[in-house]
């Protein structure tokens, strides 16, 4: 009777139990814990599970409850594992994670009578899990502190940890609220985990904030300030932070240790101690990382404690970069050395002849002077060796290098001039979707597979093709795989796209089919970055709608090459197969096929004949596209210029109207999102408002017509010219790899990418080019008709466009370069008022000349070069005259 009572009596303390974290009321949970034993403990973890598993489908109709139920399960089930894998495990599950460690405390409750090393294991296990850990910081460090054992220092703590100081640091606006440096000078982990949080591969957002953002919440300050106490290691300090920039990576991660050192201030001797890792950060670091080496390491040299061997190797590092103001500074270090220590020459003068191959005449010059005022104090090896490297020096400074070392220098005289072009590019196939749901799941969960096309295209495929064979086994994947709890509304998929989010939704029932359908009749109306990312949008939706059913086997569009082109053959299959399968396309598949078709592909005449005779109208609609000439085509106008010079700033994207030419076919047979392909859509760019996403997918959409894809990217390329945004360029690789016509709108994109105001933008334009001529199909003139006007209006700077000019023919390319500046330079040249900074453009124009022999006269050129004065236009105009007259 006895046993039957206790039973009860359990049965009833686990109803309980249940009952309050069914009621989501997790602040009962700790005491209703006390009174279970080991197997009540366990038997109530079924329930759980159970309960666990239930609520991953309360999402789309009761997220508040299904939050406060989660929150309940989160604390019950770490009291109830024995074990601390399963303990960690259930702490570290995606639908259960608290946001920002809420519940440590009561979770901390209910395990405070396990021993210290399940403490530990389970305070480890939780924090080699990044994202985990990152979350998880409170629960974390409660669990190592009831343990007495050491904290766990990994990057997911340390973000936690960080992140814990911005509520107490930067958000406080009271004069009276701790600033970071006493908080963590009161903190125990900050020895250790400051020290770590220098070494991090990608730094935590608070420890990038700079002075002015958050003048209490400084973390540089703060830690050299801990330094200077002794609070912390200076020596640990330095070293982790050299450690870290000599790694290199983005300059946002290394903002941090770099304003440390530059704070803590290391003496001549901990610098001397570094000597290696500072020439290494010279040679491989980013422009402030090297700068900050490169003074550091001249400061010894000024001290007469820098061996000349690590100064040589400096100075071959520093002039190997691109950075003039680097090399300028490196040559007059070296300068200075040699005029102290004339000995040195031998050894410090080969490494300065690493600056004749330099892009820059300029500082070729600089680098051969420097070599004839020492040249006397190294012997015949040395000179020899000196003579040969001056073969590299442009024609420009070819005499003045005979003069200093005679007849031995060999300038390859006699060879033919022969242009370097990338290889053509090949477009890869695209391997087959997942054979398997588990290979599929891990593609949907691979890290950026949204934001590249073919990953993208591949694992959206493959979803479709396993929902069809079995729905049930997909969806179990899935609601295991993901954690869904931000899919609680259908608007959060309204106004961006969030990948194969909304298809899986749909497989999992969390999207109303009301809401699908109003996204299926959805049509552009403001501009072409809308009806871009629009297309993509609603395969999307209209695969939401279809998808695990008959109606939707696998995807038509689906490219079979790495430019998101599909082969005529292949689609034609697939259209037999549906056929057979007595299946219908659906409109929004069948419309981006018929975009990705390649037309000009050898076999698109074979592949026509071949869809004709599928007698359906897919294939009739196939075989009809295949043999149009010209089913797509856009232009591009450039209207008047604005009278009002105080709108002169926005006149490029105010200027520019592209005309999508008209086609009855697209507007009458396409679905409503891609009727604007037909002329639909009034698309004069103007300043467009919409946050611009998706740029990433734009050229798989339309990979047989760039001319039309170049049309669409004008709004952006525009809007970038000045330097506002970035990664507006990333469209032109695809422009350049894609098929079909090449006129004004693939040039002035072409021109717009050149003269963009980031580097990054400015040097895919650069590869976009190069690869258009290695194609055959780059119309040079036209690319430099095109910055012509550019550049006169001023929406083109002169410096932007000799960067990507001088980028581009460094690759060998001096031919193709000069062919659209010889265009772009005589509307410039002939100008009233000198155009500021137009010498650098004719400094890499005389450069390619010199180098490819191209001979002739350049209209306006003789009127610069006959000026009075020796600014560097004038210089390099009459460069450039000399050249194109030998």
């Amino acid at each position: 009777m006895a046993d039957v009572s206790a039973a009860a009596d359990a049965a009833v303390d686990i109803g309980k139990l249940m009952e309050a974290v069914r009621g989501g009321r997790a602040d009962d949970v700790p005491a209703l814990l006390d009174g279970l034993g080991a197997a009540e403990q366990r038997s109530a973890l079924t329930r759980l599970k159970a309960l666990r598993a239930e609520v991953r489908g309360w999402e789309s109709k009761r997220p508040r409850e299904a939050a406060d139920v989660r929150r309940a399960l989160y604390v019950a089930g770490a009291g109830c594992h024995a074990g601390a894998s399963g303990a960690a495990t259930w702490l570290g599950g995606r639908d259960l994670l608290p946001w920002r460690s809420e519940g440590a405390d009561l979770v901390l409750r209910v395990v405070a009578g396990r021993t210290p090393e399940w403490l530990a294991d389970v305070a480890g296990r939780l924090a080699a899990r990044p994202s985990v850990a990152e979350h998880s910081y409170r629960l974390i460090r409660g669990l190592a502190e009831r343990a007495g054992c050491a904290v766990p220092v990994t990057d997911g703590y340390v973000l936690g940890w960080a992140w814990e100081f911005r509520a107490g640091s930067r958000w406080r606006r009271s004069a009276d609220a701790p600033a970071l440096l006493d908080r963590l000078r009161e903190d125990p982990q900050t020895p250790v985990l400051a020290v770590h949080a220098l070494s991090m591969t990608e730094s935590p957002d608070e420890l990038t904030w700079t002075l002015t953002e958050a003048p209490r919440a400084h973390w540089p300050t703060a830690v050299a300030a801990l330094v200077g106490e002794g609070v912390l290691v200076r020596a640990e300090v330095l070293g982790a932070a050299v450690s870290r920039l000599l790694r290199g990576g983005r300059p946002r991660d290394l903002r941090f240790p770099l304003d440390v050192l530059r704070l803590v201030g290391p003496t001549a001797a901990e610098f001397r101690e570094r000597v290696p890792d500072l020439v290494g950060m010279v040679a491989d670091g980013p422009s402030p990382i090297a700068g900050y080496a490169q003074e550091a390491l001249a400061g010894l040299a000024a001290d007469g404690t820098l061996p000349t061997g690590a100064l040589a190797e400096m100075t071959g590092a520093a002039l190997f970069r691109t950075e003039k103001k680097l090399v300028r500074a490196q040559l007059t270090l070296v300068g200075k050395v040699l005029a102290r220590e004339p000995g040195a020459a031998a050894e410090l003068l080969p490494a300065v002849a690493e600056v004749f191959g330099n892009e820059d005449t300029e500082l070729q010059g600089r680098g051969l002077n420097l070599v004839g005022r020492h040249l006397a104090a190294v012997d015949g090896s040395v000179r020899l060796d000196l003579a040969d490297q001056a073969g590299l020096l442009s024609p420009v400074h070819r005499q003045a290098a005979v003069e200093l070392f005679g007849g031995s220098v060999d300038f390859g005289a006699g060879l033919p001039y022969e242009e370097i072009l990338p290889p053509v590019p090949e477009p890869q196939p695209v391997g087959p979707p997942a054979a398997t749901v588990e290979e599929l799941v891990e593609d949907l969960l691979a890290r950026g597979v949204s934001d590249d096309p073919v990953r993208f295209e591949r694992a959206l495929d493959g979803l479709v093709r396993h929902a069809h064979r079995d729905r049930e086994a997909l969806t179990r994947a899935v609601r295991e795989a993901f954690g869904t709890t931000s899919w609680q509304e259908p608007y959060h998929f309204a106004y961006a796209s969030h990948g194969v989010h909304s298809v899986l939704a749909a497989l999992l029932g969390m999207v109303e089919r009301s809401w699908i359908d109003s996204r299926l009749s959805w049509e552009p109306t403001a501009c072409l970055h809308e009806a871009l990312t629009g297309i993509r949008d609603t395969r999307l939706w209209e695969a939401a709608s279809l998808v695990g059913t008959d109606a939707l086997p696998f995807l038509l569009a689906a490219p079979t090459l790495s430019t998101g082109g599909i082969d005529p053959a292949t689609l034609v299959e697939r259209l037999r197969a549906y056929r057979d399968a007595g299946v219908e396309p659906s409109p929004a598949d069948l419309a981006q096929a018929l975009l990705r078709v390649l037309r000009a592909d050898p076999g698109a005449g074979r592949a026509a004949e071949e869809a004709w005779a599928l007698d359906t109208p897919a294939g009739l609609r196939l075989a009809a596209w295949l043999r149009s000439e010209k089913p797509l085509a856009a232009d591009v106008r450039v209207l008047g210029r604005e009278e009002d010079r105080s709108l002169l700033r926005w006149h490029v994207v105010h200027r520019l109207v592209v005309d999508i030419a008209d086609s009855a076919v697209v507007r009458e047979e396409f679905p409503p999102a891609f009727r604007w392909l037909g002329g639909a859509l009034e698309a004069a760019p103007g300043l467009c408002s919409h946050w611009i996403t998706g740029e990433e997918h734009w050229a798989s959409v339309l990979p047989a017509d760039r001319e039309v894809l170049a049309a669409c990217l004008m709004p952006s390329l525009a809007r970038s010219i000045s330097g506002g945004t970035r990664e507006t360029t990333e469209a032109l690789t695809g422009v350049a790899e894609a098929e079909g016509r090449v006129g004004r709108a693939v040039a002035l994109a072409l021109a717009l990418g050149l003269g963009n105001g980031d580097a990054d933008d400015r040097l895919r334009a650069v590869d976009a080019l190069l690869v258009l001529a290695s194609r055959g199909d780059l119309d040079a003139r036209r690319v430099g008709e095109e910055l012509a006007w550019l550049l006169a209006e001023g929406s083109v700077k002169p410096n932007r466009l000799a960067d990507a000019a001088r980028t581009a023919a460094a690759t060998g390319a001096y031919g193709t370069v000069w062919a659209v500046l010889a265009t772009a330079l005589p509307e410039a040249l002939g100008a009233a008022k000198p155009v500021r900074g137009l010498g650098e453009v004719l400094a890499v124009a005389a450069d390619c000349v010199e180098r490819c022999g191209a001979r002739g006269g350049l209209a306006g050129l003789d009127g610069v070069a006959s000026a009075k004065g020796s600014t560097q236009l004038v210089a390099q105009a009459q460069r450039l005259r000399d050249a194109l007259r030998r």
